[in-house]
């Protein structure tokens, strides 16, 4: 289980509800801001429905 960081690339304006909930339980606020995550399951299943908003590295 890797460690990788989280980058969030787009705004949340327009986008559903459920996705402005997944943005904030990764941690993302703002266009720009880094969060480092475990790569587990339910992170990467989170990580997945958002994908066009954020983008992920290897850590």
């Amino acid at each position: 289980m890797g460690k990788i960081k989280v980058t969030k690339v787009k705004s949340a304006i327009n986008r559903t509800q459920r996705q402005k909930r997944t943005l904030e339980a990764l941690g993302l606020k703002k266009i720009g801001q880094v969060k480092e995550h475990d790569a587990t399951p339910n992170i990467l299943g989170m990580i997945a429905k958002v994908s066009h908003l954020v983008s992920v590295e290897e850590a």
